[in-house]
């Protein structure tokens, strides 16, 4: 390590640690009196905010828990779970987000996997939990979370109900301080094959993200995507990497937070109207949800502000989106990553060029954020060209990453490989670092020696009026290697068969930007695309689908 010249501190100067407890403090010193809302059923200010967050404090650490321990959340995206974002890491334990979407067989093992000593279960959960409370391992204690202060009922072990418990606790809690590389949270994505593998932050790492994302979205873009004066409301699940982080972002800026509860999309454009909300971030297909609610339908979104991610942003959910007044831009990140890594920008350049070139821009993963390291390497792990054009696939370094997966060492080392965290996402740099995503490894179809991007033909496929959605596979084939395959969705009394999928493409072919063997020669037509918990398209079930019904 290069040897630099460091001076000692006088002996009282204070280091302070990043700790999760600082997000908590500004808002309130910014803005007392902007409010929390959850739903049409509770609303209060930040003021009454850090107060019901010391009152949790106090209600756990009464129950038992201590710092160490790790406290599972089963709720739906309420003023609940934000208290218990904040409430449980600042007292030293960690808070296990749960994927209430997963079967009830993977929350079995996430819970033990994680060593879940205390619950806190939303009332609708109630059936679930107790299907699997006599197979938990370490679980000692429960609290029952309800809108309507419904008594425990037959929730096991329950200490008492949320909000009754908060209401006879004290208001205040000393949280003291300690080392910032502390364990602050904890959850666990799915992959294609096997169990879940569980993600960890330390309060260091949420602290840089936190502020890291501030700049992606506040100071970089030419287009500011969220400052002081926006209403949040996410349109992430708060299980799914801390809804993408934004809650302490928002807590952080004070701005006014809007819970909906479970995601309905009617409730979803009701609440945007009522509270004015300004800024949100979800995956495509909730997005394509939200446009057709019922309640949506001659709607103007204008002044609603949104980042896409998770998935391919495409050209026709963007215009879509457009005619309707929302402002998108496409963000890349992953559940390792924090989430957030980089945000679409358009910087002089772009802006002088065609709309359609602003498109392009605004649709792709994007540029890195401050801090934020990129390179694209080949499958002997040696560094690539950032000329975009070669493709690679795409490694990370930032401060807020994981630093591995929680109890599996071996997975960790695979992530970290060569010192660069591995996304598993094949993509191109240009020279500034601007990330264009091609497909994922794993779901990259490799025709006639050639790779084939299910997500271009995604894209191309999507534009066809007569389509609502599309996946694409590849399937194996004795002459090509393997051949793509278009799951459709059709527009209601729509017809569109192989040939007229052809028909579509082949502009794109003549034009040079699709290859004739790129061009699906089957396609399946259902009803529904399978999804995964987070509202991703669900390629490994898609796969097995396609497979039963060719």
């Amino acid at each position: 390590m290069l040897q630099t010249r460091i001076i000692a501190p006088t002996q009282a100067a204070h280091a302070a640690p990043l700790l999760i407890k600082q997000l908590l403090l500004s808002g309130r010193r910014y803005e007392a009196s902007r409010e929390i809302v959850y739903r049409d059923l509770r609303r209060y200010s930040y003021d009454t905010l850090n107060e019901r967050i010391a009152r949790l404090a106090n209600v756990l650490t009464t129950a038992g828990v201590k710092a160490g321990d790790t406290v599972a959340v089963m709720d739906w995206d309420s003023h609940r779970y934000l208290e218990c974002m904040f409430a449980i890491p600042m007292f030293g334990a960690v808070v296990h987000t749960l994927n209430v979407r997963l079967s009830a067989e993977q929350i079995l093992y996430t819970m033990n996997h994680a060593q879940d000593r205390f619950v806190l279960v939303n009332s609708d959960f109630v059936p679930l939990y107790q299907s699997i409370a006599a197979q938990l391992t370490t679980v000692e204690k429960t609290l029952l979370l309800t809108d309507t202060f419904e008594p425990a009922g037959q929730l096991p072990n329950c200490v008492g109900e949320y909000e009754q418990l908060l209401a006879a606790a004290s208001p205040d809690y000393r949280f003291e301080e300690f080392d910032e590389n502390s364990v602050a949270t904890t959850f666990y994505t799915t992959g294609t094959t096997g169990n879940p593998k569980g993600v960890y932050f330390t309060h260091r790492q949420l602290v840089l993200h936190t502020l890291g994302i501030s700049t992606i979205l506040g100071s970089v873009p030419a287009e500011r995507l969220l400052g002081g004066s926006d209403v949040y409301m996410p349109i992430t699940p708060m299980f799914h990497v801390h809804a993408w982080g934004m809650p302490y972002l928002a807590t952080l800026l004070g701005l006014k937070q809007v819970y909906p509860g479970r995601y309905e999309p009617e409730r979803l454009v009701a609440l945007w109207e009522r509270e004015q909300v300004t800024f949100s971030h979800c995956v495509p297909t909730i997005l394509q949800m939200l446009l057709n609610a019922s309640n949506a339908q001659g709607t103007d979104f204008k002044g609603w502000k949104i980042i896409v991610g998770g998935s391919a942003l495409s050209r026709t959910l963007f215009a879509a989106a457009k005619a309707r007044g929302i402002e998108l831009m496409g963000a890349y990140g992953m559940s390792e990553t924090g989430p957030l890594v980089a945000c679409a920008h358009l910087d002089d350049h772009a802006w002088a060029g065609s709309e359609d070139e602003r498109i392009s821009h605004r649709i792709r993963a994007g540029v890195p954020g401050p801090l934020v390291e990129v390179a694209l390497v080949d499958e002997q792990g040696q560094f690539l060209a950032h000329d975009g054009e070669t493709q690679g696939e795409l490694v990370l370094r930032a401060p807020w990453l994981t630093g591995s997966y929680l109890h599996e060492p071996e997975k960790g080392a695979e992530l970290w490989a060569g010192g660069w965290l591995h996304t598993g996402d094949v993509a191109t740099l240009d020279r500034r670092g601007a990330i264009d995503i091609r497909d994922r490894i794993k779901d990259v179809i490799k025709s006639g020696g050639e790779w084939v991007s299910s997500l271009e033909l995604e894209d191309l496929i999507g534009r066809h009026a007569q389509v609502r959605e599309v996946a694409v596979v590849g399937v194996p084939d004795a002459q090509w290697g393997e051949r793509p395959v278009a799951m459709l969705v059709l527009a209601e009394d729509a017809r569109l068969d192989a040939e007229a999928l052809k028909d579509h493409l082949q502009p794109f072919v003549d034009a040079g930007s699709l290859r004739p063997w790129a061009v699906p020669a089957q396609v399946v037509l259902v009803t529904e695309i399978p999804k995964t918990s987070v509202g991703k398209l669900d390629k490994k079930r898609i796969r097995h689908q396609v497979s039963q019904t060719l």
